[in-house]
């Protein structure tokens, strides 16, 4: 008998400001509480106001212990790091970089076509056993991104499984699922996702009926918001009769570690945090 995921909460986004003056919906922040293990931080941004000025971006800037994962739907962003990678983020590719003990690097945005820029970013958290591992970029190529269509519901399949598709980002600490999942009117969308998994979903257009029960009772949600899921072993999501519906959806196994997040760096301990500003201070914090 199958165990259906409810709704447990809605996050309605907070606007910040992060970098070098670049506006944000946050839904998940960096927190010792650590309530949606193994997922640290959720931001949506777009620069598509010109009353916002000049893009201004994230100039060159610390990560330590943690995964920071961009998928672009609009738009691009130049990035290069301490270590002489470089290269562009365009429309539908996804940069996975794992910063492991340290990484310095900046992601600068620019428009697309229609003046637009759009997309996401995601920081996973990574074990104690790795969080002072070498760093790592898994760049993928919006061509090379399985995109599974079945029944009227659309799939950008990053990392995880679904209808015997595997995503392109692998060897990933927290085993996760990340999704684009864009939903016609009227459809219905299944998804199996492990007991003990962290489930949320960022519902970004139009409105759906999400955690639908064994009496496919669930709740509408429309966008722009963030869903957290209780526990179970599969997801039940149905699309209004009348509007379609796009999100994100990411799971993962939580890493049952206690953290300290400081700015760009999470570690286990606030003497790790330390050593981590003073490796900085001192010109230790890369590893050439």
């Amino acid at each position: 008998m199958q165990n259906p995921r409810e709704v447990s909460q809605v996050i309605e986004p907070q606007l910040v400001i992060e970098g070098a003056g670049v506006l944000l919906r946050r839904s998940i922040a960096p927190n010792r509480q650590n309530l949606y293990d193994p997922f640290l931080l959720f931001d949506h941004f777009a620069f598509n106001d010109p009353v916002e000025g000049p893009i201004r971006g994230f100039p060159m800037h610390p990560h330590r212990g943690i995964e920071t994962v961009t998928y672009m739907l609009e738009g691009s962003v130049n990035h290069r790091d301490s270590l002489g990678n470089a290269g562009l983020i365009g429309p539908g590719d996804v940069q996975w970089m794992t910063s492991g003990r340290g990484i310095m690097h900046e992601e600068m945005p620019r428009r697309g076509p229609d003046g637009n820029i759009y997309g996401f970013q995601l920081w996973v958290n990574l074990p104690a056993a790795l969080k002072m591992s070498e760093p790592r970029y898994q760049e993928v190529n919006a061509q090379t991104i399985p995109a599974v269509e079945r029944e009227g519901v659309k799939i950008r399949l990053v990392a995880g499984e679904v209808y015997g598709k595997r995503g392109p980002v692998t060897e990933i600490a927290a085993n996760p699922i990340y999704m684009d999942v864009e939903m016609a009117p009227g459809t219905q969308f299944d998804l199996p996702i492990p007991t003990g998994h962290t489930a949320v979903a960022y519902v970004f257009e139009g409105q759906g009926l999400f955690g639908l029960d064994e009496n496919d009772i669930g709740q509408t949600v429309e966008a722009v918001h963030l869903l957290v899921f209780g526990d179970g072993d599969h997801l039940k999501i149905r699309a209004g009769e009348q509007s379609a519906v796009r999100f994100m959806l990411m799971a993962g196994a939580p890493i049952n570690e206690p953290i300290v997040p400081y700015g760009p760096f999470v570690m286990n301990t606030e003497a790790e945090i330390r050593q981590a500003l003073a490796d900085l201070r001192s010109g230790n914090f890369v590893k050439q």
